[in-house]
C-alpha cells in the first residue's frame, strides 16, 4: 500500500453523511404493507439525491474516496450504492440522474464495506416500538447487501470495528459513544485512506457535536454531511479530528446553515 503521505498527502479526509430520502416518511401508508417496517428502503427522489450528493462529492471535495462503509440498514445501503455509482463510473455524463444512467464502472477506484458500528441507533428514539421487531433482533444477510453494489467493489474480507449490533434500547450516551468510536476505530484502522461513512442522522450529529467548537443541537437534511480532516505522519501517527465543512446541516434553534445553504 502506498504511504499515508503519497497516498492522501499528509492529511486524512472522513466525510460522515446521512442517508436519502426514506419511504416511510415520505410515503405514509408505506409501513401498513410492509414486511420490515423497521427498514424502509429510499424513494425515487432520495436515489437521486444520493447519486447526485456522489456527483458533488467526486468534482467537488478536492480529494478521492477511497472507502465507503455504510450502516446495513437498507436506505444506507441504497443511498451507499448510488454514491459508489457516482464516485466510480467510466466517464460519468453531467446529465445522468441515478446509477441506471452509469453504463461503465470503474470497480479499482473504492471498495466498500458495512458496519454495524453506524448502524440507526436501537431505541424507540430511532425506530418506533410499534414497527420493530417483536423480538429485538434485526436481521441483515450481508450476501444480499453485497449484491446491491456493483461488482468488485464489496470487500467481504473486512472486520467490522463493532462486531454485533447495538442491544435494543440503547442510551442516547450509548449510541453517541458508538458512533464517535467507531469514526476513530475506521480511521485509524485506514489512516492512508479517505474514508466515506453513510449512516444515520444520528450518527452524523454525534461526531458534529465531538468535534465541532459550536457544539448543539443541528437539523441534518437527507444525504446532509459533515467533512473531517485530520493530520497523518508518515508512521501512521495522528492528530486529533477537526471539521473542515458540512452540508446541508442547520442549527436547530434558528435554521441557520452552519457552512452554506442547506441542500433541498
Amino acid at each position: 500500500m502506498e504511504s499515508a503521505i503519497a497516498k492522501i498527502n499528509g492529511h486524512q479526509n472522513v466525510i460522515v453523511m446521512r442517508h436519502g430520502d426514506r419511504a416511510d416518511n415520505c410515503e405514509p401508508l408505506w409501513v401498513s404493507t410492509a414486511v420490515r417496517p423497521w427498514d424502509p428502503p429510499l424513494v425515487h427522489d432520495g436515489k437521486v439525491r444520493a447519486f447526485q450528493t456522489g456527483q458533488r462529492i467526486r468534482s467537488q471535495v478536492g480529494f478521492p474516496i477511497h472507502r465507503v462503509i455504510v450502516s446495513p440498514f437498507l436506505r444506507c445501503i441504497q443511498t451507499a450504492a448510488e454514491v459508489v455509482a457516482a464516485l466510480s463510473a467510466v466517464n460519468l455524463d453531467d446529465n445522468a440522474m441515478s446509477s441506471k444512467d452509469v453504463t461503465s464502472i470503474d470497480n479499482s477506484k473504492l471498495k466498500v464495506a458495512i458496519e454495524f458500528g453506524l448502524c440507526e441507533m436501537l431505541n424507540t428514539v430511532g425506530i418506533k416500538s410499534k414497527v420493530a421487531p417483536k423480538d429485538g433482533k434485526f436481521d441483515f444477510k450481508i450476501s444480499d447487501i453485497q449484491a446491491m453494489f456493483p461488482e468488485g467493489t464489496f470487500d467481504i474480507n473486512v472486520d467490522m470495528a463493532c462486531k454485533e449490533l447495538p442491544q435494543w434500547g440503547e442510551s442516547a450516551e450509548g449510541f453517541r459513544e458508538r458512533y464517535v468510536s467507531t469514526l476513530k476505530v475506521l480511521a485509524d484502522k485506514y489512516p492512508s485512506e479517505n474514508l466515506l461513512l453513510v449512516t444515520h442522522w444520528a450518527g452524523v450529529g454525534a461526531i458534529l457535536c465531538k468535534y465541532f467548537k459550536d457544539a448543539t443541537k443541528y437539523l441534518v437534511d437527507y444525504c446532509g454531511s459533515v467533512e473531517l480532516r485530520r493530520q497523518v505522519s508518515k508512521n501512521n501517527e495522528s492528530k486529533e479530528f477537526e471539521v473542515v465543512t458540512s452540508h446541508g446541516i442547520a442549527f436547530k434553534d434558528n435554521k441557520a446553515p452552519i457552512h452554506g445553504p442547506v441542500i433541498t
